[in-house]
């Protein structure tokens, strides 16, 4: 039987097929007449169900007026809704714009996220995510700087939003991530008190692994992300795992895939301090570092 792949792509690019029909004011049928094809087809097309030649992907596109920028973009992701699975890299085919992980983001009900050497995105205040950009780009100019830090506060909108409910955030922080200052250690108290905060949301939980814990299951898989999506739909889009990295972004959603990070994720779950415990191991260390300040 053949493999299949990730759906990941085939369902981006659906969402992406749909918001670009819809914003040109085509109806499926309109769109259908014109193509020569059935209602259906496009159907399967723009919920994701089957993977697409590129050269469909462009006869839809002209169709709906879309630019030749967009058109080569969807055309390089409907090769990737062919391939065997799914690399997601950086300034190549795929633009900036493009933004896969933040689109899945918004989409999710639930985001579980495992970090091993940072504060989490949605989580980070400016100081701290400023640093972050500032070490990563070294070359970028105050301006661009300004630009990424706008982008990570936009996405952090989603903690508080009112429509649709905002997601449950989980997040499990490995201790030595609470450990490691800014330069401004003033900042890294901040940015601890900022967790503290956060962790008081309703729909936030956070949670830390000790240093003591030792080993959990697949502990060589890293900083991850488990991504859930709503349930109730006809056609309930599966757990997608996300990892990322300075060259590229990896996701995974087939079975075996979600099986094993789900046994990753009730390892951590196991080995780490429940809110309150984490809450004043958080409290500690801030005490800690604003005393050696």
């Amino acid at each position: 039987m053949d493999d299949p792949g990730s759906t990941v792509p085939r369902r981006q690019l659906g969402r992406y097929l749909n918001e670009l029909r819809e914003n040109a004011y085509v109806t499926v049928s309109a769109a259908a007449k014109q193509l020569e094809w059935s209602t259906p087809r496009i159907w399967r097309y723009e919920t994701g169900q089957v993977s697409m030649h590129p050269n469909d992907v462009e006869a839809m596109c002209r169709v709906y007026g879309a630019t030749p920028e967009t058109i080569e973009t969807m055309r390089s992701l409907a090769r990737e809704t062919r391939a065997h699975g799914w690399w997601h890299s950086y300034g190549e085919a795929i633009k900036d714009w493009f933004k896969l992980y933040v689109g899945l983001e918004a989409a999710a009900t639930r985001i579980r996220k495992y970090e091993a050497d940072l504060i989490p995105g949605l989580l980070q205040t400016v100081e701290y995510m400023t640093e972050v950009i500032a070490t990563d780009n070294p070359q970028l100019t105050e301006a661009e700087r300004r630009a990424k830090v706008d982008v990570r506060l936009q996405r952090q909108r989603l903690l508080a939003r009112a429509v649709p409910r905002p997601p449950q955030i989980d997040v499990i922080l490995n201790e030595a991530v609470l450990r490691r200052p800014l330069r401004d250690q003033g900042a890294m108290v901040r940015q601890l008190d900022a967790l503290v905060v956060n962790s008081r949301r309703h729909n936030v939980t956070l949670r830390v692994l000790p240093l003591r814990a030792g080993l959990f299951r697949w502990a060589q898989a890293g900083t991850f992300t488990m991504l859930d999506f709503p349930t109730h739909v006809r056609e309930p889009e599966p757990t997608t795992i996300y990892m990322d990295g300075p060259c590229g972004a990896v996701y995974l959603d087939k079975p075996h895939e979600i099986q094993t990070y789900e046994d990753a994720w009730q390892s951590l779950g196991e080995r780490a301090l429940n809110v309150d415990e984490s809450r004043e191991l958080v409290a500690a260390l801030t005490k800690e570092m604003t005393d050696g300040a």
